[in-house]
């Protein structure tokens, strides 16, 4: 069976003039060999015929029972050692991730030196197109961070704390087949929710506060990353009001998600809208992001983005705006782009809920 995504990746090393490269990125290993190692427990030495996964003891019989086509073994401890004795006789130039840490980087110099070709996020970008397995690992953790957010709103009440909720959440993941949380989970209320990236506290929650709760799950390797806002008793009319901002400034943005659209008119879609209703001051972060095996991959949707998006690109769109000292929204969705216009991955409700 042929590897399109190791083809792919070769067709890029010829066009730069590159006889090997060196992988480390975690996410970049599972992409191109399905190896699951932490960061820092091996490398893959990808030639222009050859795929090497330079690993320990620990993973030799995991590996060995994928029958990963092609894919060569070598088992040892020192392993940028053994990488550079595999390309030492065969390549000029070696292609490293430019994203490595300057340690790294350092080593593999010395190791192999005047021949190291930085790579700026080659890998990365054949990640941003996603396959249908992929969409569909996608989609499906999308859907158990819908139902979970439902089952949050058939669970919040007054005097609980955000921790929680959070521990909720988790709950829920684990007895309903998700892989694992996409990242710490955001639990913020009342004023609190002004924050954008608030860690659950023990702050209980109170009557007429906004909640906004920030998580997703891994499924099959595969992310998924929603946020919603709802209100425990009535909120009051200003922040009910900036709610209203915030969703319609989502719809456009999301309305703006097609094939070759600009990353940077994506995000102001969303951002000019807010901006124009008076909350420009109130709205400091990225528009939305890509997500896949890592929970922000590329493009990253904000004013200085220069990427475009295409087909089968899965983004986020998240737009938010923070009153500090009186609450904020935050409304996120996970969007498939395709030829017939932008699919909602994410099926839970969007309007503001009143608990």
């Amino acid at each position: 069976m042929v590897n399109h995504r190791l083809e792919k990746l070769r067709s890029i090393m010829k066009t730069k003039a590159v006889d090997s490269m060196i992988v480390t990125n975690p996410f970049n290993m599972n992409y191109l060999a399905n190896f699951k190692g932490a960061d820092g427990d091996g490398c893959l030495v990808v030639t222009k015929n050859k795929l090497y996964l330079v690993t320990d003891s620990r993973y030799q019989e995991e590996m060995e029972s994928k029958n990963i086509p092609d894919l060569n073994l070598k088992i040892t401890r020192n392993y940028y050692e053994a990488a550079a004795k595999i390309v030492k006789n065969s390549s000029d130039k070696i292609a490293f991730e430019n994203s490595i840490d300057f340690s790294r980087y350092q080593l593999l110099n010395t190791l192999m030196p005047n021949q190291l070709v930085a790579f700026d996020n080659e890998i990365e970008r054949l990640r941003d197109t996603k396959d249908s397995d992929e969409i569909n690992s996608i989609r499906k953790a999308c859907k158990l961070t819908s139902e979970a957010y439902e089952a949050v709103l058939n669970y919040v009440q007054v005097g609980m704390t955000e921790k929680d909720i959070e521990l909720m959440i988790y709950d829920w993941m684990i007895k309903h087949g998700a892989q694992k949380p996409s990242f710490d989970t955001i639990v913020a209320s009342g004023v609190r929710s002004s924050l954008p990236h608030g860690d659950a506290t023990d702050k209980k929650i109170k009557n007429g506060e906004l909640v906004t709760i920030d998580f997703g799950f891994y499924y099959n390797d595969y992310t998924s990353d929603m946020t919603r806002t709802f209100a425990v008793g009535n909120p009051g009319k200003e922040l009910i009001d900036a709610y209203s901002v915030v969703l319609s400034a989502q719809d456009k943005m999301i309305k703006a998600m097609h094939d070759d659209a600009s990353g940077k008119l994506v995000d102001a879609a969303a951002r000019d809208y807010i901006e124009a209703h008076g909350y420009g001051n109130y709205y400091g972060h990225g528009g939305g992001h890509s997500i896949g095996l890592d929970i922000h991959e590329t493009p990253i949707l904000n004013p200085s983005c220069k990427d475009r998006i295409y087909n089968n690109y899965v983004l986020t769109a998240e737009p938010g705006i923070y009153l500090p000292g009186k609450g904020g929204i935050r409304i996120e969705d996970d969007i498939l782009v395709t030829e017939n216009g932008p699919e909602i991955l994410t099926s839970a409700p969007k309007d503001l809920i009143v608990l």
